[in-house]
């Protein structure tokens, strides 16, 4: 199993910066994409940013010049750097990350691709 813990939401005045974190951890043999998701009350979650295990990205347009994705392979860890924050912002932000586990029985390893959310962090924007 793998667990994802998000830290660093919090409130904000808008226009100012915050940086959330996601950190991995239980049998993992590797961490594939990772990604950000928002949820406004009552609707979906929608992409933020994502990024490969390589380091390519991808932005939600609202947010492109505004938030970087980063992630550390070696840490299993992803952060979200997120500058010139507006009202609009203000979401529940979740941590999404495709892994590759390892299970062992009787001598068998059986590796599982699966997709994991962590439990997410409010994120608040005052104007």
């Amino acid at each position: 199993q793998v667990q994802l813990v998000e830290s660093g939401g919090g409130l904000v005045q808008a226009g100012g910066s915050l940086r959330v974190s996601c950190a991995a951890s239980g049998s993992i043999l590797k961490i594939n994409a990772m990604g950000w998701y928002r949820q406004f009350p009552g609707k979906q979650r929608d992409l933020v940013a994502e990024i490969t295990r390589s380091g390519i990205t991808n932005y939600a347009d609202y947010v492109k010049g505004r938030f970087t994705i980063f992630r550390d392979n070696a840490k299993n860890t992803m952060d979200l750097q997120m500058n010139t924050l507006k009202a609009e912002d203000t979401a529940v932000y979740y941590c999404l990350a495709g892994a590759t586990t390892r299970a062992i029985d009787h001598s068998i390893a059986t590796n599982s691709h699966n997709g994991y959310w962590g439990q997410g962090t409010q994120v608040t924007v005052s104007s």
